[in-house]
């Protein structure tokens, strides 16, 4: 019924020319990794004006993992996911969804942090500038598996569901 509506799939499986989440979800990650590295930085130098250049950072990559969050479920609902890549796609989306939750209560966190004590951070938001960092790199992890080893939204993996090949 809405398929007239709808533009056609290309080789890549998409509506449009390539895949935008990786282009979106990679400036969150740079983003997050880098504010984690100014709060370091900041931490044990005492230089606060790190703790601003991080706060803007975390921000700005709060705003922007909703939009990778959002492209990248359209583009998990168009790729076609062969069994073996399933489960990792899965793991992929809801840890998604988590981080976005995650990044956005650690930003918030730093925001009453920044209003409150600007000149310091407390240990414990430095452990979670830790763990959200090992979240982030095992997502990146999921990620980089399901493009380089299960080839998802590529040519080849596309033209071989399309054609049976893949179950």
């Amino acid at each position: 019924m809405f398929q007239n509506l709808l533009p056609p799939l290309n080789n890549h499986n998409l509506p449009y020319p390539d895949t935008i989440h990786p282009i979106v979800v990679h400036f969150v990650i740079a983003m997050v990794l880098f504010a984690v590295l100014c709060d370091v930085i900041g931490y044990f130098t005492k230089n606060t004006r790190l703790y601003e250049v991080s706060w803007w950072n975390m921000m700005f990559a709060t705003i922007s993992i909703f939009i990778a969050v959002i492209f990248g479920q359209i583009e998990a609902g168009l790729a076609t996911p062969y069994t073996v890549a399933t489960g990792d796609l899965n793991l992929h989306t809801l840890l998604g969804w988590s981080l976005s939750g995650i990044l956005a209560a650690i930003t918030g966190w730093r925001y009453i942090i920044r209003l409150r004590t600007p000149d310091t951070l407390p240990m414990a938001y430095m452990g979670m500038n830790l763990v959200l960092t090992g979240i982030v790199l095992f997502q990146t992890y999921l990620g980089d598996k399901l493009v380089w080893i299960y080839g998802l939204h590529t040519e080849a993996v596309v033209e071989a569901a399309r054609g049976g090949l893949l179950q």
